[in-house]
Protein backbone atom coordinates (compact mmCIF):
# COMPACT_ATOMS: atom_id res chain seq x y z
CA UNK A 1 0.00 0.00 0.00
CA UNK A 2 1.23 3.79 -0.57
CA UNK A 3 1.78 6.07 2.08
CA UNK A 4 -1.24 7.25 4.53
CA UNK A 5 -2.00 10.41 4.12
CA UNK A 6 -1.17 13.20 6.69
CA UNK A 7 -3.05 12.96 9.90
CA UNK A 8 -2.54 9.28 10.45
CA UNK A 9 -3.44 8.31 14.34
CA UNK A 10 -4.28 5.20 16.09
CA UNK A 11 -7.93 6.11 16.29
CA UNK A 12 -8.15 8.29 12.65
CA UNK A 13 -11.26 6.29 10.87
CA UNK A 14 -9.49 6.69 7.89
CA UNK A 15 -5.94 5.48 8.77
CA UNK A 16 -8.34 2.32 10.31
CA UNK A 17 -10.14 1.95 6.86
CA UNK A 18 -6.87 2.20 5.18
CA UNK A 19 -5.55 -0.88 7.37
CA UNK A 20 -8.59 -2.79 6.47
CA UNK A 21 -7.79 -2.63 3.31
CA UNK A 22 -4.47 -3.25 3.28
CA UNK A 23 -4.51 -7.14 3.04
CA UNK A 24 -1.69 -9.61 3.88
CA UNK A 25 -0.85 -12.21 1.50
CA UNK A 26 -0.30 -15.58 2.68
CA UNK A 27 1.91 -18.58 1.78
CA UNK A 28 -0.87 -20.68 2.58
CA UNK A 29 -2.25 -22.02 -0.94
CA UNK A 30 -4.51 -24.74 -2.98
CA UNK A 31 -5.23 -23.49 -6.41
CA UNK A 32 -5.96 -20.29 -5.37
CA UNK A 33 -4.46 -16.74 -4.08
CA UNK A 34 -4.55 -16.41 -0.01
CA UNK A 35 -5.08 -13.04 1.30
CA UNK A 36 -6.04 -11.78 5.27
CA UNK A 37 -7.66 -9.21 6.51
CA UNK A 38 -9.24 -7.61 9.79
CA UNK A 39 -12.49 -5.47 10.68
CA UNK A 40 -13.02 -1.97 11.80
CA UNK A 41 -14.44 -2.03 14.91
CA UNK A 42 -18.35 -2.27 15.38
CA UNK A 43 -20.51 -1.18 17.84
CA UNK A 44 -22.84 -3.87 17.21
CA UNK A 45 -20.19 -6.71 16.37
CA UNK A 46 -21.18 -7.36 12.77
CA UNK A 47 -18.95 -7.03 9.88
CA UNK A 48 -19.68 -3.97 7.60
CA UNK A 49 -20.78 -5.54 4.17
CA UNK A 50 -19.08 -2.38 2.64
CA UNK A 51 -15.99 -3.32 4.36
CA UNK A 52 -16.09 -7.20 2.92
CA UNK A 53 -17.28 -5.50 -0.54
CA UNK A 54 -13.81 -3.59 -0.83
CA UNK A 55 -11.57 -5.94 0.33
CA UNK A 56 -13.11 -8.51 -1.57
CA UNK A 57 -11.77 -6.42 -4.92
CA UNK A 58 -8.61 -5.39 -3.32
CA UNK A 59 -7.87 -9.42 -3.16
CA UNK A 60 -8.97 -9.71 -6.59
CA UNK A 61 -7.08 -6.68 -7.85
CA UNK A 62 -3.56 -7.93 -6.46
CA UNK A 63 -3.61 -11.01 -8.44
CA UNK A 64 -4.84 -9.49 -11.66
CA UNK A 65 -1.51 -6.71 -13.62
CA UNK A 66 -1.56 -3.51 -12.80
CA UNK A 67 -3.29 -1.80 -15.98
CA UNK A 68 -6.00 -4.02 -15.65
CA UNK A 69 -8.58 -2.10 -13.30
CA UNK A 70 -11.93 -3.24 -11.86
CA UNK A 71 -14.74 -2.42 -13.78
CA UNK A 72 -17.50 -4.54 -12.27
CA UNK A 73 -18.41 -6.72 -9.41
CA UNK A 74 -21.60 -9.46 -8.67
CA UNK A 75 -21.47 -10.56 -5.02
CA UNK A 76 -24.07 -12.06 -2.33
CA UNK A 77 -24.00 -11.61 0.98
CA UNK A 78 -23.97 -14.92 2.81
CA UNK A 79 -23.61 -15.14 6.32
CA UNK A 80 -23.44 -12.21 8.81
CA UNK A 81 -19.52 -11.36 9.44
CA UNK A 82 -17.90 -11.53 12.72
CA UNK A 83 -16.17 -7.92 13.51
CA UNK A 84 -14.13 -9.06 16.33
CA UNK A 85 -11.81 -11.77 14.00
CA UNK A 86 -10.16 -12.03 10.62
CA UNK A 87 -11.37 -12.52 7.37
CA UNK A 88 -9.68 -14.95 5.33
CA UNK A 89 -9.90 -14.18 1.41
CA UNK A 90 -9.40 -16.41 -1.19
CA UNK A 91 -9.34 -15.71 -5.04
CA UNK A 92 -9.79 -17.84 -7.89
CA UNK A 93 -7.92 -16.98 -11.02
CA UNK A 94 -11.24 -17.94 -13.19
CA UNK A 95 -9.80 -16.71 -16.90
CA UNK A 96 -7.48 -14.11 -17.98
CA UNK A 97 -7.29 -13.15 -21.48
CA UNK A 98 -6.02 -10.68 -24.08
CA UNK A 99 -8.17 -7.78 -22.40
CA UNK A 100 -10.16 -8.72 -19.64
CA UNK A 101 -9.58 -10.69 -16.35
CA UNK A 102 -12.28 -12.99 -14.12
CA UNK A 103 -11.83 -13.48 -10.99
CA UNK A 104 -13.58 -15.78 -7.86
CA UNK A 105 -13.60 -13.76 -4.54
CA UNK A 106 -15.11 -15.48 -1.46
CA UNK A 107 -14.69 -14.53 1.99
CA UNK A 108 -14.55 -16.70 4.91
CA UNK A 109 -14.81 -16.73 8.75
CA UNK A 110 -14.48 -19.92 11.06
CA UNK A 111 -13.90 -21.74 8.48
CA UNK A 112 -17.68 -20.84 6.44
CA UNK A 113 -18.01 -17.96 3.93
CA UNK A 114 -19.45 -15.08 4.63
CA UNK A 115 -19.43 -13.23 0.97
CA UNK A 116 -18.71 -14.75 -2.78
CA UNK A 117 -18.20 -12.50 -5.35
CA UNK A 118 -17.39 -12.42 -8.62
CA UNK A 119 -15.20 -9.43 -10.62
CA UNK A 120 -13.72 -8.51 -13.97
CA UNK A 121 -10.69 -6.13 -14.67
CA UNK A 122 -9.84 -4.78 -17.98
CA UNK A 123 -7.34 -3.01 -20.18
CA UNK A 124 -8.95 0.42 -20.83
CA UNK A 125 -9.32 0.88 -24.39
CA UNK A 126 -10.77 3.63 -26.71
CA UNK A 127 -14.49 2.94 -27.62
CA UNK A 128 -17.61 4.77 -27.77
CA UNK A 129 -18.41 7.05 -25.14
CA UNK A 130 -21.66 8.61 -23.56
CA UNK A 131 -22.95 9.12 -19.78
CA UNK A 132 -26.12 10.16 -18.04
CA UNK A 133 -26.75 14.07 -17.20
CA UNK A 134 -25.86 14.61 -12.91
CA UNK A 135 -29.30 15.54 -11.80
CA UNK A 136 -30.00 19.62 -11.30
CA UNK A 137 -31.56 21.06 -8.70
CA UNK A 138 -29.30 19.60 -5.38
CA UNK A 139 -28.11 21.84 -3.41
CA UNK A 140 -24.41 21.51 -2.68
CA UNK A 141 -22.49 19.45 -0.02
CA UNK A 142 -21.90 22.96 2.19
CA UNK A 143 -26.05 23.83 1.94
CA UNK A 144 -27.01 20.82 3.86
CA UNK A 145 -26.80 19.62 7.32
CA UNK A 146 -24.26 17.14 8.54
CA UNK A 147 -26.00 13.70 8.89
CA UNK A 148 -24.52 13.37 12.40
CA UNK A 149 -25.93 16.59 14.23
CA UNK A 150 -29.45 15.22 13.79
CA UNK A 151 -27.92 12.27 16.24
CA UNK A 152 -27.23 14.43 19.54
CA UNK A 153 -30.46 12.76 21.26
CA UNK A 154 -29.75 9.53 20.27
CA UNK A 155 -28.21 6.31 22.29
CA UNK A 156 -24.68 6.53 22.36
CA UNK A 157 -24.04 3.73 20.57
CA UNK A 158 -25.51 5.22 17.85
CA UNK A 159 -23.23 8.34 17.63
CA UNK A 160 -20.29 5.96 18.04
CA UNK A 161 -21.57 4.32 14.63
CA UNK A 162 -21.53 7.58 12.87
CA UNK A 163 -18.63 9.33 14.71
CA UNK A 164 -15.77 6.45 13.92
CA UNK A 165 -17.15 5.99 10.26
CA UNK A 166 -14.33 6.97 7.84
CA UNK A 167 -17.12 8.61 5.36
CA UNK A 168 -19.20 11.97 6.33
CA UNK A 169 -22.83 12.54 4.46
CA UNK A 170 -25.29 14.83 3.65
CA UNK A 171 -28.66 13.62 2.44
CA UNK A 172 -30.87 15.76 0.39
CA UNK A 173 -34.05 16.39 1.26
CA UNK A 174 -32.95 15.04 4.62
CA UNK A 175 -31.76 11.63 6.55
CA UNK A 176 -33.96 9.21 7.65
CA UNK A 177 -31.74 8.20 10.62
CA UNK A 178 -34.83 9.49 13.29
CA UNK A 179 -37.76 10.89 11.17
CA UNK A 180 -38.50 10.50 7.41
CA UNK A 181 -39.11 14.58 6.40
CA UNK A 182 -40.92 15.81 3.27
CA UNK A 183 -42.56 13.60 0.97
CA UNK A 184 -42.23 9.59 0.86
CA UNK A 185 -41.16 8.98 -2.23
CA UNK A 186 -38.32 6.21 -3.48
CA UNK A 187 -35.46 8.96 -4.55
CA UNK A 188 -32.94 10.45 -2.76
CA UNK A 189 -29.13 12.48 -3.09
CA UNK A 190 -26.55 11.77 -0.76
CA UNK A 191 -23.27 13.53 -0.81
CA UNK A 192 -19.94 11.82 0.56
CA UNK A 193 -16.31 11.85 0.43
CA UNK A 194 -14.12 10.13 3.44
CA UNK A 195 -13.27 12.29 6.42
CA UNK A 196 -9.59 13.50 4.58
CA UNK A 197 -7.00 12.86 1.95
CA UNK A 198 -6.32 9.17 0.51
CA UNK A 199 -2.80 8.10 -0.93
CA UNK A 200 -2.87 8.92 -4.34
CA UNK A 201 -3.28 4.90 -5.75
CA UNK A 202 -6.24 4.89 -8.03
CA UNK A 203 -6.92 1.24 -6.91
CA UNK A 204 -7.35 2.54 -3.63
CA UNK A 205 -10.15 5.03 -4.66
CA UNK A 206 -12.25 2.33 -6.46
CA UNK A 207 -12.35 0.05 -3.27
CA UNK A 208 -13.52 2.90 -1.21
CA UNK A 209 -15.75 4.09 -3.21
CA UNK A 210 -17.15 0.12 -3.35
CA UNK A 211 -16.81 0.94 0.70
CA UNK A 212 -19.00 3.94 0.64
CA UNK A 213 -21.52 1.98 -2.19
CA UNK A 214 -23.27 0.02 0.72
CA UNK A 215 -23.61 3.08 3.44
CA UNK A 216 -26.76 4.58 1.98
CA UNK A 217 -28.56 3.00 -1.16
CA UNK A 218 -30.71 0.97 1.05
CA UNK A 219 -32.60 3.64 2.53
CA UNK A 220 -34.22 5.07 -0.84
CA UNK A 221 -36.30 1.83 0.03
CA UNK A 222 -37.19 3.11 3.58
CA UNK A 223 -38.09 6.55 2.34
CA UNK A 224 -40.78 5.38 0.30
CA UNK A 225 -42.71 4.06 3.01
CA UNK A 226 -41.96 7.01 5.87
CA UNK A 227 -39.46 4.12 7.70
CA UNK A 228 -36.68 5.60 9.62
CA UNK A 229 -33.20 3.54 10.82
CA UNK A 230 -35.09 4.01 14.42
CA UNK A 231 -37.72 2.08 13.66
CA UNK A 232 -38.35 -0.51 16.52
CA UNK A 233 -38.11 -3.92 15.32
CA UNK A 234 -37.09 -3.33 11.86
CA UNK A 235 -34.49 -5.65 10.26
CA UNK A 236 -32.42 -5.08 7.07
CA UNK A 237 -30.04 -6.96 5.42
CA UNK A 238 -28.03 -6.45 2.35
CA UNK A 239 -28.61 -9.79 -0.33
CA UNK A 240 -26.60 -8.87 -3.14
CA UNK A 241 -24.43 -5.97 -4.55
CA UNK A 242 -23.76 -5.35 -7.97
CA UNK A 243 -21.58 -2.30 -8.62
CA UNK A 244 -19.92 -1.18 -12.02
CA UNK A 245 -16.77 1.09 -12.38
CA UNK A 246 -17.53 3.83 -15.24
CA UNK A 247 -14.47 6.18 -14.64
CA UNK A 248 -11.75 6.70 -12.16
CA UNK A 249 -12.44 9.55 -9.38
CA UNK A 250 -11.32 10.16 -6.18
CA UNK A 251 -13.41 9.05 -2.76
CA UNK A 252 -11.87 12.22 -0.45
CA UNK A 253 -13.75 14.81 -3.07
CA UNK A 254 -17.28 15.05 -2.49
CA UNK A 255 -18.94 12.45 -4.60
CA UNK A 256 -23.08 12.54 -5.14
CA UNK A 257 -24.57 9.79 -5.24
CA UNK A 258 -27.91 9.53 -6.72
CA UNK A 259 -30.86 6.88 -5.56
CA UNK A 260 -33.65 5.36 -6.66
CA UNK A 261 -35.69 2.06 -5.64
CA UNK A 262 -37.97 0.86 -8.59
CA UNK A 263 -39.84 -2.06 -6.69
CA UNK A 264 -40.29 -3.71 -3.05
CA UNK A 265 -42.45 -6.82 -2.45
CA UNK A 266 -42.29 -10.41 -0.34
CA UNK A 267 -39.94 -8.39 2.05
CA UNK A 268 -37.26 -7.84 -0.33
CA UNK A 269 -36.52 -4.39 -1.66
CA UNK A 270 -34.33 -3.69 -4.77
CA UNK A 271 -32.76 -0.08 -5.05
CA UNK A 272 -30.48 0.83 -7.61
CA UNK A 273 -27.85 4.20 -7.94
CA UNK A 274 -25.05 6.34 -9.78
CA UNK A 275 -22.47 8.13 -8.32
CA UNK A 276 -21.30 11.47 -9.75
CA UNK A 277 -18.40 13.56 -9.15
CA UNK A 278 -18.88 17.32 -8.51
CA UNK A 279 -18.29 18.61 -11.52
CA UNK A 280 -20.56 15.86 -13.49
CA UNK A 281 -18.75 12.73 -14.36
CA UNK A 282 -20.69 9.38 -14.08
CA UNK A 283 -18.41 7.49 -11.79
CA UNK A 284 -19.90 4.47 -11.14
CA UNK A 285 -23.60 2.73 -11.22
CA UNK A 286 -24.43 0.17 -7.92
CA UNK A 287 -27.77 -1.72 -7.25
CA UNK A 288 -28.36 -3.95 -4.70
CA UNK A 289 -31.40 -6.03 -3.29
CA UNK A 290 -32.41 -6.26 0.36
CA UNK A 291 -34.23 -7.94 2.98
CA UNK A 292 -36.73 -5.93 4.32
CA UNK A 293 -38.75 -6.18 7.84
CA UNK A 294 -40.97 -3.82 9.07
CA UNK A 295 -43.12 -4.76 12.16
CA UNK A 296 -46.95 -4.37 11.93
CA UNK A 297 -47.32 -0.55 13.19
CA UNK A 298 -50.59 -1.66 14.98
CA UNK A 299 -49.52 -4.42 17.29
Amino acid sequence: MTDLADGDTATDPVSVLLRVLDLEGSDARTTEDIFTGVSQPMPLGRVYGGQVLAQSIVAAQRTVPADRPAHSMHGYFLRPGDASTGITFSVDRIHDGRSFSTRRTQAFQAGVPIFSMISSFEVETPGLEHQAAMPVGIPDPEELDNAEDRLADAHPMSRRLFSERPVELRHFPSSIYVSVDGEQTPHQAVWMRTRRALPEDPAIHRAALAYMSDLTIQESILRAHGVTWTRPGLKVASLDHAMWWHRDGRADDWLLYVQESPSARGGRGLAQGRIFSRDGVLLASVAQEIMIRVPDTHD
